[in-house]
């Protein structure tokens, strides 16, 4: 099934545990800076970053195939030259969050970084066996010159240093990514959290699987490191997850400061608990 289609079908039948539907994740949304040379550049329903420097940028994912002309048409809107990306960031091997990697890859000339179990999924562009959406998942367009990083790695682009932590459950190569940025009201902690959601297709089960044995306490290790991480301001892989839009809302009143909320990290980690908690009692109550 092409991701154009399955885009479509999904948007028909059901809501995505992130409350957006699949018809949503494309819609339109101007790009706004958030914090400190920090930019959002995705559309409404899936969330991409750019942050900057005067020796170049990085942008972390890249949407749906759909939604790579959206960020760079935003990227030049703000002034910045799609040339100068120096990597693209992934949270998360799935066409809401990579399918628009390939694209923006070969018009910015980036090198695109992830962990060792995303790398395969991207290059190939064939869904990882072990994914808990395993079977609902189009293929991508296979992406070039796909580098690792270790789980703390620093990716750095002169000034800008952009930390790998990686979150895997939602998948098996999850990364949520972290950088200071700094501008008058002083230097900010920001968040890029990947998807904590236990959210499992075609009989996955988290509470155990032979296809992904570890998902049940990778997602629970992941959960409690984004709880854990130092965080003034969040963005989620799904942004209104982690409430950007309210926050966005208020930055014509409350400047950059609207976008501060050291408590979002804890509740965005809290709301993946509860859904793991409810997975897990879904998958309990079948098996009686």
């Amino acid at each position: 099934m092409s991701a154009k289609r399955l885009i479509l079908s999904l948007s028909l039948t059901f809501a995505c545990p992130h409350g957006a539907l699949a018809a949503d994740w494309d819609a339109p949304q101007d790009p706004f800076p958030i914090y400190g040379g920090s930019y959002y550049v995705g559309p409404q329903g899936v969330a991409s970053v750019l942050i900057t420097s005067s020796k170049g940028h990085i942008l972390i994912d890249g949407g749906t195939p759909k939604s790579a002309q959206t960020i760079i048409e935003h990227v030049r809107r703000l002034g910045f030259k799609p040339e100068d990306i120096k990597y693209i960031l992934v949270s998360h091997a799935h066409v809401d969050h990579a399918g628009g990697v390939a694209q923006l890859q070969r018009l910015s000339g980036a090198t695109v970084l992830t962990s060792p179990a995303a790398q395969p999924v991207l290059e190939s562009g064939k869904p990882d066996r072990g994914d808990p959406q395993f079977g609902a998942l189009p293929d991508m367009e296979p992406v070039e010159n796909v580098k690792t990083v270790r789980d703390g790695e620093i990716v750095s682009v002169g000034p800008l240093a952009v930390k790998a932590n990686y979150t895997p459950g939602h998948t098996r190569g999850g990364i949520s990514w972290t950088w200071t940025a700094q501008e008058l009201a002083g230097a900010m902690q920001m968040v890029y959290a990947d998807s904590l959601n236990a959210f499992g297709l075609h009989g996955f089960r988290y509470s155990g699987d032979a296809r992904y044995p570890e998902a049940k306490a990778d997602i629970e290790r992941s959960i409690a490191r984004v709880a854990a991480l130092p965080c003034d301001i969040l963005v989620s892989a799904h942004p209104e997850a982690g409430g950007l839009f309210e926050r966005h809302a208020r930055q014509a009143n409350e400047g950059s400061t609207a976008f501060i909320d050291r408590d979002a990290s804890r509740r965005y980690a809290d709301d993946g608990r509860q859904r793991l908690e409810k997975t897990l009692a879904q998958e309990a109550a079948a098996r009686k």
